[in-house]
């Protein structure tokens, strides 16, 4: 159990404590009046995508500190809303409504909150909705499919005054939050620069074939907000990750997202000066994989600072002894940080403390999940109701989005180009072509 989450439970305890001695001034007895205080907190969640990503959400939603009821599943897979349903029974005692289309959830006034755990293409224009109903937000990452949709779900949390989370859960994490305050504390002497990497050996992707869609999939609704096409062979469940730009944002929005946002949030770095890429297709080279699966990327920012990417989707050879993670390179220092633990090192290499964190939290097993995205939801429902503050709000989890964007779009445009790190536009007329994307018409999201 986290020292974040420990705490919480202590403060919840504490609390129920004091009521119980006291009383309340209504004359109720204290259980009584805890259970109305517990029922005014109460929020009403929402899971919209039911994937590979939910079992992250059992644990904090099911535990009786966390103070709220699932009152949807939403899927456009019937099956998947089933297999939710059976799996999440092993967490509750009550059973949620299933759900097929995520507006009739949105348009229901019970709901508090949506967990946005849909493809990427449907984060943004999903959020958007939510919040256009009222609904407080946890989006996964990438909160946002290109550059358009990621300074407009800032504005649009802003102008909704709704809160809302990226689901970069490493900033919920004690042990890198400990050694990022170090490292801001002068331990490496001055940062300037941090190498992020994420190794896996994903194997062969079917070529894409039309087919009829799946029974029980509704994918007009799949589809939402992309420009429609014909169904093809396992293109709804996970490989829609590779099988071009309509859907997904390629590796670096799939995983890169986590070490890209530690990395800057070391160097104390926003947006970047100027991007290089060099990344291919390298493996199975006639199977259905469309975009890169090897990347090398290079941010430059102001004061002299880099951030270096090294990602490789398809070759486990572990270049850093580990299948993810950041190096942090400083002036008198280096650390080390994966979702386990890290490492501080002087100056001459010799290693001077290793701190092994008790998280349980995935690294490249598909969905993951773990203590480290219960304390990130915890921290999520703690500051809708006032008493924390977000440790990945929206507005800056959205500046690690845009590294992700960046590398694509130099990957797609076949170049590096220069950045205005005030603005985040782009110096390179093809680049800023891709600086939104076509949707299907009524699709389009808006404020």
């Amino acid at each position: 159990m986290s020292a974040n989450r420990r705490d919480f439970i202590k403060k919840v305890t504490a609390g129920a404590a004091g009521i119980a001695v006291g009383g309340s001034a209504m004359g109720m007895s204290a259980k009584s009046y805890s259970r109305v205080i517990g029922a005014n907190e109460r929020l009403n969640v929402a899971i919209v995508g039911l994937g590979r990503r939910l079992g992250a959400y059992y644990q904090p939603v099911a535990m009786k500190e966390a103070n709220v009821e699932l009152v949807y599943l939403c899927d456009v897979m019937k099956k998947q809303r089933e297999k939710a349903l059976q799996s999440f029974s092993k967490f509750i005692d009550y059973k949620p409504k299933l759900e097929n289309d995520i507006r009739k959830v949105i348009d229901d006034p019970k709901v508090d909150v949506v967990f946005n755990a849909t493809p990427d293409h449907w984060h943004t224009p999903g959020s958007i909705m939510a919040m256009k109903g009222g609904k407080h937000v946890y989006v996964e990452k990438p909160c946002s499919h290109n550059m358009f949709e990621n300074e407009l779900l800032v504005k649009a949390a802003k102008k909704l005054n709704k809160v809302v989370q990226m689901g970069n859960q490493q900033r919920s994490s004690d042990h890198t939050i400990e050694i990022i305050n170090e490292i801001h504390n002068g331990v490496i002497g001055t940062p300037y620069k941090a190498l992020a990497f994420y190794t896996n050996k994903r194997g062969e992707v079917p070529l894409q074939k039309k087919a009829p869609a799946p029974e029980g999939l509704d994918w007009e609704l799949f589809q939402g907000p992309a420009p429609r096409r014909d169904y093809t062979v396992e293109t709804w469940d996970y490989n829609w990750h590779w099988y071009g730009w309509d859907y997904g944002t390629a590796e670096s929005g799939n995983n890169a997202t986590h070490e890209l946002d530690v990395a800057r949030w070391a160097l104390g770095v926003d947006l970047p000066l100027r991007v290089d890429v060099e990344a291919a297709k390298r493996h199975f080279l006639n199977d259905g994989w469309e975009m890169y699966d090897t990347m090398e990327a290079t941010f430059r920012f102001s004061g002299n600072k880099i951030i270096q990417w090294d990602g490789k989707s398809r070759n486990g050879y572990d270049t850093y002894n580990s299948d993810r993670g950041t190096i942090i390179y400083g002036s008198e220092g280096s650390v080390f940080v994966n979702r386990n633990k890290y490492m501080l090192f002087d100056r001459a290499g010799k290693m001077i403390k290793d701190n092994k964190s008790a998280s349980n939290e995935a690294g490249t097993a598909l969905g993951g999940g773990g203590d480290m995205t219960t304390t990130h939801v915890l921290n999520f429902f703690e500051t809708i109701r006032g008493k924390q503050k977000l440790t990945a709000p929206i507005d800056d989890a959205s500046i690690s989005m845009a590294m992700v964007h960046y590398s694509n779009i130099a990957y797609r445009v076949g170049r590096g180009f220069d950045i205005d790190e005030k603005t985040g536009r782009m110096f390179d007329r093809d680049a800023m072509k891709l600086w939104s994307r076509e949707y299907a018409p009524g699709w389009e999201p808006t404020l």
